[in-house]
């Protein structure tokens, strides 16, 4: 499998589980999110609106061609959330609980690095073919 195919591949599945969680934080009511996560109603809908938004940060560049910079800057952002969703699931119950937002963590930073060395490269020049000079 191309490097390119795994990146696409753990693109689309992170971009689907963000949009998801994202999509449920922003329908369910604070108070049902508070009581879940100990944090406040408004935090958590701020992070919902995160989530979803680095869900669509995923996807919509590359697929567009449109500002690929920000791919890893989007994956960057799910990073941080997922270290804290990391520490606050080991604060707050059994440390098996933390390892899902771990790896999810760690698969969203397979995206930095893979998305920040295709953004840094040089982009390619392609020269077009020698003209065919009319015989006069």
């Amino acid at each position: 499998m191309k490097p390119t195919t795994r990146l696409w591949t753990v693109q689309a599945v992170l971009a689907a589980l963000f949009l998801f969680a994202g999509g449920m934080k922003l329908i369910m009511p604070a108070e049902a999110l508070a009581a879940q996560s100990h944090l406040p109603g408004a935090f958590m809908k701020f992070i919902g609106i995160c989530e979803t938004l680095g869900a669509i940060g995923l996807i919509v560049p590359g697929l567009t061609r449109i500002r690929t910079e920000l791919t890893p800057v989007a994956a960057a952002g799910l990073v941080i959330i997922m270290i804290g969703a990391t520490v606050l699931s080991a604060i707050q119950g059994p440390l098996v609980g933390a390892l899902i937002p771990a790896v999810v963590g760690t698969l969203a930073l397979y995206v930095v690095r893979g998305r920040w060395e295709r953004a840094t490269q040089p982009a390619r020049v392609y020269q077009a073919a020698p003209a065919l000079r009319r015989a006069a």
